[in-house]
């Protein structure tokens, strides 16, 4: 080798050769390097032959796992001052975690996490593999379960999916791994066990998002959007939250389970959105339903009269749709101006149906066109009041200002309350 080309070698491999003068020099500077690497290599490898079983299981678990999170940068316009000639700048809005979903280039994180440059700014992806941090592409979002598709046109050979496992069978008390990004640092492990199952997590749009998954496994600022792993290294939720009146971890962070991801990314890669099932109704507010009910209750109080169960007050129905095709009755004005009180869903399938984010959560978790069973409460307030089952074949939600089914639907009492499902 010439001496640039030692010096080149050293400048790669780090070491400082700039006090060295002769040839000799630097080839001794060269191989005392590679022999420190040599000897460190074998002190690691000591080193992790010296763990517990349960630790190399750890170690190895990181470095299979760790190509496939991803470090996400976001960033928003901002204007610039009345003298700039530029108008708008581009300035950090957040980080977070996110991980590959499959060969193609898509990205699973939290919504929350790139809610803030959807608009008006832009996120950057940076994969494991490589250095680079690509621009990323919007594919879809559910901000009622906080999860977001992005896309990157990353070499293939950055590409690392991730394993995907299962949620339904977890138990309390499994070992479970977070990693992620936290405060902006390199990929970082944090273990765990299962907490408790089917918790409820306020989103960020004031929806709860019901059947989380509990862990103390560490989940701080940065961590959100990361993979939560059992202890195969399969993924089983998606890291969302934590509960801290100090803003710090405190060792209760909530993941949103896996098989609620699979299903609402399969559908936003697919279609770029969710389809949500729907029976076609719009429903009172909880507190309307309570009102009424203390008002028809009361007296009731001293006849035969049953009282109004808890239930889902239907104040419209959709025309054309699955709740009409059902018989599902809508609340309306009577001729002599009162109010004909309509169905109250009890019931959807084997699950009560006690307020509206019951009923929401029953129908949305099944599949367009099956068909199920809703139990009503008929005629309260009135001599014919009855409980019937109705069979309702789900159809596709249509969000307002869609034409399908007239947009707004059904007669109504002019309540303006109301939740469409």
């Amino acid at each position: 080798m010439s001496v640039a080309e030692l010096k080149r070698a050293l400048e790669m491999r780090g070491v400082d050769y700039r006090d060295a003068i002769e040839k000799a020099e630097l080839m001794e500077r060269l191989r005392q390097d590679m022999n420190d690497e040599d000897s460190m290599g074998v002190i690691a490898k000591s080193r992790v032959d010296e763990l517990t079983e349960a630790e190399r299981s750890t170690v190895s678990l990181f470095e299979r796992c760790s190509p496939s999170v991803a470090f996400i940068q976001t960033t928003v316009a901002q204007q610039r001052g009345e003298l700039s000639l530029n108008a708008t700048q581009e300035v950090p809005a957040g980080t977070g975690t996110g991980f590959v979903w499959d060969d193609k280039g898509h990205v699973v994180t939290n919504f929350h996490v790139i809610k803030d440059a959807i608009n008006r700014g832009r996120a950057k992806v940076t994969l494991s593999q490589g250095t680079d941090a690509f621009d990323a592409t919007l594919v879809g979002v559910e901000p009622d379960k906080d999860v977001a598709v992005l896309k990157v046109d990353s070499p293939a050979e950055d590409l690392v999916p991730i394993a995907v496992g299962s949620s339904a069978d977890l138990v309390v008390g499994q070992s479970v791994l977070a990693i992620g990004n936290p405060f902006g640092l390199d990929n970082t492990l944090t273990t765990g066990v299962v907490s408790a199952l089917g918790r409820e997590v306020m989103g960020i749009n004031g929806r709860p998002i019901t059947g989380c998954i509990q862990t103390d496994a560490s989940i701080n600022p940065g961590n959100s959007g990361g993979p939560l792993l059992d202890s195969s290294g399969r993924l089983i939720g998606v890291n969302t939250a934590i509960f801290s009146p100090s803003g710090a971890s405190v060792g209760i962070g909530f993941a949103i389970p896996v098989d609620t991801v699979r299903r609402i990314v399969n559908q936003i890669i697919r279609y770029g959105r969710v389809q949500r099932a729907s029976i076609g109704v719009q429903v009172a507010d909880d507190g309307i339903l309570r009102d009424l009910a203390r008002r028809i209750n009361s007296r009731a109080a001293g006849s035969q009269g049953r009282r109004i169960p808890e239930g889902v007050l239907v104040m419209g129905v959709n025309p054309g749709s699955a709740a009409e095709r059902a018989g599902i009755r809508s609340t309306m004005r009577a001729p002599n101006g009162g109010v004909v009180v309509g169905d109250i869903i009890l019931s959807v399938g084997s699950e009560p149906t006690a307020q509206v984010e019951d009923l929401l959560s029953a129908v949305e978790q099944r599949r367009i066109g099956e068909a199920v069973e809703v139990q009503v409460y008929r005629g309260a307030g009135t001599a014919e009041e009855e409980e019937v089952t109705l069979r309702v074949q789900l159809e596709e939600r249509q969000e307002p200002g869609s034409s399908r089914h007239g947009g707004g639907g059904g007669n109504t009492t002019g309540v303006r309350n109301r939740s469409r499902m």
